[in-house]
């Protein structure tokens, strides 16, 4: 049998041959029949939890889960002893492995035994059982490793919990639905203070963790009763923390959070079901006069973003502002103007030029819901300073998002000095940025149209080609061709033609065999008659240039138009 040697592997020391092991063993079982899964595979997970050596029962603390399903009932609750038994294991390792195989095992229990879990006597201490051990795992007498896993046994139970409340919605017996949901209740409670526990931890990667998984952990729990209620205030919390990443990690999880449709207390609401420490109690008081109190969760959200914006942490801000605007849709215009606004226009204004770049890129939300008359007085200023930044990479990153800000807010954004900018970073000091900044020209032209850009860009690229460094003028000759495969024929071999063959005079050998590599890039936009009307005498001429770099690049673009056109034909 192949599990025999597998066996062998799953107990050596190196964690990557133990994992592969583990999965191949797996494989192996789902093409056993019932006797043999349960005489070898199932045996050999029991010999290796009961092993000496401890890397052999940290294997078996993840093959329990797999096997639970298809064990019988007595296999499960001894399996399920061995596993509690690992639980408590002398060796940190294999406590920090039960951790994390915890969540799993309560999910694959639940979802196989269902109801079953709460009312068949044989399965009565499933569930309490394995709550049981999560609360010794999530103990502050255990070691970070451990700890750790809190956060994803959580989002295993909750996700259990809700499975199990769908269940119950089918359940053809009202007083047994009844009891499924006051055992939901009850586990809800007794769960919800262990994420408290985990946000106050000493542990600043504790800390991180859960913040980190904030979100998953609300979508786990936001079906369940009063639970909302609880957790956003400890979410709160994480964005108040007082190490910078663990605010980090809480901040880019805000959205995410805000869009769960539960409706939560105000903020500071003493009949918010929570206690002034860490907001645990669960409400069970659900008369009308509280519901009318509750507000979506991105309003309760919404008041902390000020706070945010004045955060120590660079990261912390530039967090804030990838996420910040997604809250938009879920506010309302009205919202979005009065709270939302004023901590984005705040963030355009941030000393960082990564918080105001990311909030540059994410104002598409923000757009569609407030329109643009809002954000046009300050995003300009902004996108200007940006433009500026020593850095080469923030102006590369700003070039590159100046084609999205022009299909988000239309050709009226674009004013005489946003359009000196995007020709202007032709003439860049880093060859990174020039080549950005004529694809950015060609976009442009793209999106907004070809009137448009020959009315707005066209003059300020022919500027570009009568100054005195060559290095601009072959920038502007390489803009102008990219932008003439953006524009219709006509006004192509109007307006962009015949200023490319002029430029095969200029004095510099680099302009003019940048010209013969332009026309090989326009030259299939035209049709037989232009080609051989216009551009071929050009680099039949230049075929004769003094200079030897022009004449090459003149005879390869004057081939590779002509096997062009022949297959056109």
């Amino acid at each position: 049998s192949l599990l025999t040697p597998l066996e062998l592997l799953l107990a050596v020391e190196e964690s990557v041959v133990r994992e592969k092991a583990a999965a191949s063993v797996i494989a192996i079982s789902q093409s056993l029949s019932a006797a043999d899964y349960t005489h070898e595979f199932v045996g050999m997970i029991g010999r290796l939890a009961n092993k000496e050596w401890f890397t052999a029962r940290i294997s078996a603390c993840t093959l329990i889960a797999h096997a639970f399903p298809k064990m019988g009932p007595e296999l499960r609750r001894t399996h399920l002893e061995y596993f509690a038994k690992l639980c408590k294991d002398d060796v940190p390792m294999v406590r920090r492995i039960a951790s994390k195989n915890l969540g799993t095992l309560f999910y694959t229990v639940v979802d196989t035994l269902g109801a079953a879990v709460f009312f068949d006597k044989s399965n009565a201490n499933y569930s309490l059982t394995l709550l049981d051990l999560y609360e010794l795992l999530a103990g502050g007498d255990q070691p970070d490793s451990v700890r750790l896993h809190t956060t994803e046994n959580c989002v295993c139970f909750g996700r259990a919990m809700a499975l199990m409340l769908g269940q119950s919605s089918s359940s053809s017996s009202s007083l047994e639905k009844e009891e499924i949901m006051s055992r939901i209740d009850a586990l809800v409670k007794r769960i919800l203070p262990l994420i408290a526990a985990t946000i106050d931890d000493r542990s600043w990667r504790v800390r991180w963790t859960a913040a980190s998984k904030f979100a998953d952990v609300v979508h786990a729990f936001k079906t369940l009763h009063g639970a909302m209620d609880a957790l956003v205030p400890n979410y709160e919390k994480l964005l108040q923390d007082p190490e910078a990443e663990v605010r980090t990690a809480a901040t880019y999880n805000l959205s995410e959070v805000a869009k769960t449709k539960a409706m939560v207390y105000p903020a500071g609401w003493s009949g918010a079901g929570s206690d002034s420490d860490n907001g645990m109690d669960i409400d069970d008081d659900d008369d009308e006069n509280k519901n009318t109190r509750r507000i979506p969760v991105a309003q309760r959200l919404v008041t902390r973003l000020v706070g945010l914006t004045e955060d120590d942490s660079v990261n912390v801000r530039a967090a804030l502002a990838m996420v910040a605007t997604e809250l938009a849709p879920l506010l309302g215009k009205d919202a979005s103007v009065s709270n939302l606004l004023p901590p984005m226009l705040l963030l355009l204004r941030d000393s960082s030029s990564e918080v105001r770049l990311n909030i540059i890129s994410s104002l598409s939300l923000l757009n569609d819901v407030i329109g643009t008359d809002l954000l046009h007085q300050s995003l300009l200023p902004a996108i200007l300073d940006l433009a500026d930044d020593g850095k080469w990479r923030i102006r590369l990153a700003v070039i590159e998002r100046i084609p999205l800000l022009a299909k988000q807010l239309g050709s009226d954004f674009f004013d005489d000095r946003l359009l000196g900018l995007c020709v202007g970073w032709l003439g860049d000091d880093i060859s990174s940025i020039r080549e950005a900044a004529a694809k950015n020209l060609q976009e442009l032209t793209a999106l907004l149209g070809t009137d448009w850009s020959v009315q707005n860009l066209f003059p300020r690229v022919r500027q570009v080609m009568e100054h005195p460094s060559y290095l601009r003028r072959m920038n502007a000759v390489q803009a102008t061709a990219l932008m003439a495969t953006a524009m219709d024929v006509n006004s192509a071999q109007v307006e962009v033609l015949p200023i490319l063959m002029e430029m095969h005079y200029d004095p510099v050998p680099n302009v003019r065999f940048n010209v013969a590599k332009g026309l090989g890039i326009v030259g299939t936009v035209f049709d037989r008659s232009v080609y051989q009307g216009q551009i071929v005498p050009i680099l039949t001429l230049m075929e004769n240039d003094p200079d030897r770099d022009v004449r090459y690049f003149a005879s390869k673009t004057k081939e590779s138009l002509s096997v062009a056109f022949e297959k056109s034909t």
